[in-house]
């Protein structure tokens, strides 16, 4: 296996940079019926998906959601702008939290700021919400520099054929390491509401 981790690292550096979310404004300012709302998710989340197979979302996820109360149901089978920014921090959880803790956090979201007045609504606490994390993009470039350049350093014992491999393999338990402790964290934190 032959892999320029240099080139390796200075993908994911870029990929990082082009992470985009959708914004509020290109949300339609028309309530959507279930086909439009499954087409445009897809449309705009295309680049965050790893197979070009996988699907963003589904007809049966949104009932889904919609059954299990994490999303309020379509008013005359039409999703508002509010429902497709909560469908778009569904799409984000539910790929390191359970239904459940999904549920938990977004309850308050929905309940206090759905149809919310006064422009504190959901639009104003997702745009908040991904400004914050916009900032946060240089933060984690550089903690990827870091965990590369550490895990450079392991195996230097190694038979040279396998120093690649293990490098790689450090890298990545270095990241996987990263995710856990943070989720466990997140996970604590939504204990913290019920």
């Amino acid at each position: 296996m032959t892999i320029d981790t240099k080139d390796m690292l200075n993908s994911i550096l870029a990929s990082i940079s082009r992470i985009d979310h959708i914004r509020p404004g290109d949300v339609p300012n028309i309530d959507l019926y279930m086909d439009q709302v499954t087409t445009f998710m897809d449309a705009q989340l295309a680049a965050s998906k790893r197979y070009e197979d996988d699907k963003v979302l589904t007809k049966t996820m949104i009932n889904n959601y919609t059954k299990n109360n994490l999303l309020p149901p379509p008013v005359k089978k039409k999703y508002s702008t509010q429902h497709m920014l909560l469908l778009i921090f569904i799409y984000y959880f539910k790929s390191i939290l359970s239904i459940t803790d999904i549920q938990t956090l977004l309850k308050p979201i929905t309940e206090k700021y759905f149809d919310g007045e006064n422009g504190f609504d959901l639009t104003y606490i997702y745009e908040e919400v991904f400004r914050l994390e916009e900032n946060q993009i240089e933060n984690m470039k550089e903690d990827l520099q870091k965990y590369f350049e550490k895990s450079s350093e392991t195996y230097s014992d190694a038979p040279k054929e396998d120093q690649e491999f293990l490098h790689l393999f450090s890298f990545i338990c270095m990241l996987s390491f990263d995710v856990y402790v943070k989720k466990q964290l997140i996970e604590k934190l939504i204990d913290q509401l019920h």
